[in-house]
């Protein structure tokens, strides 16, 4: 019996890793799934061949599979007793259905190849991330303020530095707002934002978002939108990532329209 909304609490030690990262290629940003990070939780421990915990937790990851993958997010486990595996998977907002799904495959791959047997461990792709945790807590969930890294650009922009950094944290600004709105039927929040401006000559293209099982978005976002600015004002592309939110800005397209 699988049951969703319960989830693990992070224990592993906080770190922000800022990661240079140039992409040359545009389409191939769009269509490819790059891996850019990993976190095997070893103080959960490693589990047998053939064990207990490795049938339960197949067929977990065999029934996250069976899912749609329609609005791009799956939080499940599988019990509550000691073989307990909760799995948290979320796509970018721009991603779902048969991509949704081609990026769990990917995740759920690089996650056995790169945590070997590890029992909980994170992976993070440029369209999705998959956590795997034995410790459970019931949703919403709180922000998990641990496991978070930034990305940027080598390289600075030209010009006005301040203006840009300025015109590009007001822009992330205005989407962390309407990620936190309520949908069309005012049911539950957007928890995802994205668009396009001009600063000079420049396109800035950004977004936002939130995992949907998340108790604060907006505390999220703004924490990480901070954490952001410490590391890469002035950069020509950064994000911020987590299990909670991310966000991101590019002098280039990097969305599905």
């Amino acid at each position: 019996m699988y049951s969703s909304y319960s989830l693990s609490k992070c224990l592993v030690s906080f770190h922000i890793l800022a990661i240079q990262l140039f992409i040359p290629s545009v389409a191939s940003l769009n269509l490819t799934n790059v891996y850019l990070h990993h976190k095997c939780r070893v103080g959960q421990g490693k589990y047998h061949p053939g064990s207990r915990y490795e049938k339960d937790f197949d067929s977990l990851t065999s029934f996250v599979a069976a899912n749609k993958f329609i609005d791009g997010f799956v939080h499940s486990s599988n019990s509550d007793g000691p073989n307990s595996t909760t799995i948290i998977f979320q796509c970018r907002g721009d991603s779902y259905k048969s991509n949704c799904r081609t990026c769990y495959d990917t995740a759920l791959a690089g996650f056995r190849k790169r945590c070997p047997r590890n029992k909980g461990g994170i992976i993070w792709y440029d369209q999705c991330f998959l956590d795997v945790s034995m410790i459970n807590d019931l949703a919403p969930r709180k922000i998990n303020y641990k496991d978070t890294f930034a990305m940027h650009n080598p390289n600075n922009v030209r010009g006005d530095t301040k203006m840009f950094s300025k015109k590009t944290n007001d822009f992330l600004q205005q989407l962390i707002v309407k990620a936190d709105k309520p949908d069309m039927d005012g049911v539950e929040l957007l928890y995802y934002a994205a668009g396009e401006m001009r600063i000079g000559r420049e396109k800035l293209h950004a977004m936002v978002q939130c995992a949907k099982d998340l108790a604060d978005c907006k505390s999220c976002l703004e924490w990480s939108f901070k954490e952001l600015s410490k590391c890469c004002d002035g950069k020509r592309g950064a994000r911020f990532l987590g299990t909670s939110c991310n966000l991101r800005y590019e002098l280039y397209p990097f969305l599905r329209t």
